[in-house]
């Protein structure tokens, strides 16, 4: 039986941290957003000067999940990611944070101005969500990076990383705080967590905090969605696919598929599905899958696709027939499903149905197919002639991410600054005596709802 004594306890804890995040919070907004960039290239300078430390934490974490993956406790793909001492990985997780630094800051932006009668004026304005609690496996990288869109944008965080990482993402965690102590942003306005019991006890914390993103696979998500009542901007698993069309160039095709999947398998933006048209079963097919073999990729084909490469050197090996769950499986190794479709609608209707609609794309030189393809596809991230490795916020130039939002929330594909903020509606009145609506209603004035340039809050 589990002891009440330390339920509540956990309860109480997971309050206390709520309650200071959205303190945090509140304090923040009233703070000029010139020291947000402040805070960030203090984070940056504290990261940088203590890189031996992080790496030491990160070296004990790697080699207890070494331990867990020889005894088969924990995924190939799981432990790549956890590593921080690849080359390059640390310098560019302190660039995330100064490209975060040099974007627009996207809160106080007006996206909508109307005079709705004379001396009457309207603004929407960008503003941050508030309070964000982010639970995130593995990587601890995206300590970082959540931090620094989060103090960009102008919202407070929570932040739960996976048991893995927990060394890791705990000196990083501290050393923000460090770097917040000396700015005009409070320390508590990122903070971290380390247990699943202070996770269910947040999930309860809807007076406080105002949205929950978990990066994670279908089950965490689904896991957090059924266990809250905060709303939640859910990345579920990245069953991507690349359709190669029959008008497609060969090199193209190669190049882009053969990326797509072998670039970092672990990856959630790695493909997990091909599919192939009808007519390229004897001509391109088997020159795609003798390129993905050549790469040690095993193919799992439908009967199509699996009869026209039989005689192709270690297909034995390297290739057996699917089932349809492997059309609903994000594998992130070394596995690829595979279908024949008749057409780019079919393509459209099978990526529809089975994938999570994460990133798809299309090898052809077909205009209307390459329409259709974007018109049709379901899917946040909807590509061209291009690797589905692209789906990325640094890629895009959104600085870093917090996540891809496979859903459907005011946020969609990497979330990057304008996913985190939201707006609120501003009105002013310039008229001597005020505004009531019986001015407008009743009076001799009526509404106008005049359109009015978009230029700075009516303050």
């Amino acid at each position: 039986m589990s002891d009440p004594s330390s339920s509540s306890s956990s309860s109480n804890a997971a309050e206390s941290i709520a309650k200071a995040a959205r303190e945090a919070f509140e304090q923040s907004q009233l703070v000029d957003v010139s020291e947000r960039d402040l805070a960030l290239k203090a984070i940056r300078e504290v990261l940088e000067g203590k890189k031996d430390e992080v790496l030491k934490a990160n070296k004990e974490d790697m080699e207890a999940a070494e331990t867990l993956l020889s005894q088969g406790k924990l995924s190939k793909s799981l432990v790549s990611r956890l590593d921080l001492s690849k080359p390059g990985k640390f310098e560019a997780m302190l660039q995330g944070i100064t490209d975060v630094a040099s974007l627009p800051v996207p809160t106080g932006q007006v996206t909508f101005a109307k005079e709705l009668g004379p001396g009457l004026d309207l603004h929407r304005v960008t503003c941050p969500v508030g309070v964000l609690l982010v639970i995130f496996e593995a990587r601890p990288e995206v300590v970082v990076n959540i931090a620094a869109l989060a103090i960009k944008s102008g919202n407070a965080a929570i932040l739960k990383g996976g048991k893995e990482s927990l060394k890791t993402s705990t000196i990083l965690s501290s050393l923000i705080a460090e770097a917040l102590n000396k700015t005009s942003i409070p320390s508590t306005f990122i903070q971290s967590v380390s247990t699943r019991s202070e996770i269910s006890s947040l999930l309860a914390q809807d007076r406080y905090i105002d949205l929950v993103m978990p990066r994670g696979g279908n089950e965490l998500v689904k896991n957090i969605q059924n266990n809250t009542r905060i709303p939640v901007m859910g990345h579920a698993d990245g069953i991507c696919a690349v359709y190669v069309d029959e008008s497609a160039v060969e090199e193209k095709a190669l190049r882009v598929v053969v990326e797509s999947k072998i670039d970092y398998m672990a990856a959630c933006n790695s493909a997990e599905t091909l599919l192939i048209h009808e007519s390229l079963l004897n001509t391109l097919w088997p020159k795609l899958a003798s390129e993905l073999i050549s790469n040690n990729v095993c193919l799992r084909c439908d009967q199509s696709t699996l009869s026209s490469i039989k005689d192709l050197p270690e297909t034995s090996k390297y290739v057996t027939a699917s089932t349809e769950d492997d059309y609903y499986t994000e594998f992130l190794g070394p596995t690829l499903a595979v279908k024949v479709v008749s057409s780019v609608n079919e393509a459209i209707k099978h990526i529809n149905l089975h994938s999570s609609h994460h990133t798809d794309s299309i090898i052809t030189e077909n205009e209307n197919s390459m329409l259709n393809w974007c018109k049709g596809l379901d899917s946040a991230n909807c590509f061209i002639n291009s690797s589905t490795r692209f789906a990325d916020g640094q890629r895009y130039g959104l600085g870093t991410e917090v996540g891809i939002s496979t859903g459907k929330t005011h946020a969609r594909g990497p979330v990057g600054l304008d996913g985190l903020v939201i707006y609120k509606y501003m009105l002013r009145s310039k008229n001597d005596k005020g505004s009531t609506i019986s001015d407008y209603e009743k009076g001799g004035n009526k509404y106008t709802h005049r359109d009015l340039v978009k230029s700075d809050p009516p303050f």
